[in-house]
């Protein structure tokens, strides 16, 4: 029984060993298996955006719903066994976010009215540390990744927004009747184009259409912010621990140390 047991834990900690070399490692190897999960998170998130359209052919969207908790049940097992302290895994905020949408996909007869929050899944991946490894490792740390992590916080409102207009308001907003009315609504809220042709009812839609405009404004500030604020480069100092400097930057600017920071060609 203990040789069977000594066994048993050799064979974990191999499995937990792979695992790691696969989801944390830089081989060759390892890129290619984190490519492959990329690809399969992003169809994912295409499916969570287009559950709405499949909503009046229950047994497809059953069928996808469980093949995708399956997935992503698996996925985030083998996550956690990467980790040696699980509960320390558990801490994280993204974590949480994916344990809730593996919820919305195991019981989507109780929580479908939740499962627009599953678009949530494309923010969570685009600020994982796993994607900046992987498909986004040349540009970590730059303009591009901040642009990306902007735009797709948009993005991801818009369609979470949408969700929620559609889900709540459907054909009792005058002029409402499909999901394509919804994004439309959200996006000329957002951008305060405001054209009245589809309003939502009651105290509770003009409180929605508020939070709309108010946090589409705010997101639209941010990207273009990002867009226009002076490219900046990670580069912590070794004396005072400053993480960012200006690219051409030959001392830190908070002590004065001089820095050695790579120009484009080495990068």
């Amino acid at each position: 029984m203990a040789t069977d047991d000594a066994i048993s834990e050799k064979d974990g900690l191999r499995l937990r060993a792979r695992l790691r070399a696969l989801y944390h490692g830089a081989s060759p190897t390892a890129v290619r298996f984190r490519v492959a999960v990329l690809v399969i998170d992003l169809i994912i998130v295409a499916f969570f955006i287009a559950a709405p359209l499949l909503r009046h052919q229950p047994l497809a969207f059953y069928v996808i719903d469980y093949v995708i908790a399956f997935i992503l049940a698996a996925d985030l097992t083998a996550r956690a066994l990467c980790y040696s302290d699980v509960r320390d895994w558990l801490k994280k905020p993204i974590v949480w976010m994916d344990l809730f949408i593996l919820a919305t996909l195991l019981f989507p007869a109780w929580l479908f009215n939740l499962g627009f929050l599953r678009v949530l899944r494309l923010w969570t991946l685009i600020n994982s540390d796993f994607f900046w490894r992987t498909i986004g490792r040349r540009y970590d740390d730059t303009r591009v990744e901040e642009v990306t992590k902007s735009l797709t916080a948009l993005i991801t409102f818009v369609f979470v927004a949408t969700g929620f207009v559609y889900t709540f308001f459907l054909e009792k907003a005058e002029g409402m009747i499909g999901w394509i009315d919804a994004l439309y609504f959200t996006v000329t809220s957002l951008t305060t184009t405001g054209y009245g042709d589809i309003l939502l009812p009651g105290a509770w839609g003009r409180i929605v259409s508020i939070a709309i405009m108010l946090m589409g404004v705010t997101l639209f500030v941010r990207l273009g912010q990002t867009l226009l604020r002076p490219h900046k480069v990670r580069h912590p100092c070794d004396r005072c621990g400053l993480q960012v400097h200006d690219p051409d930057a030959v001392h830190c600017k908070a002590c004065g140390n001089l820095l050695c920071i790579p120009d484009e060609g080495h990068r």
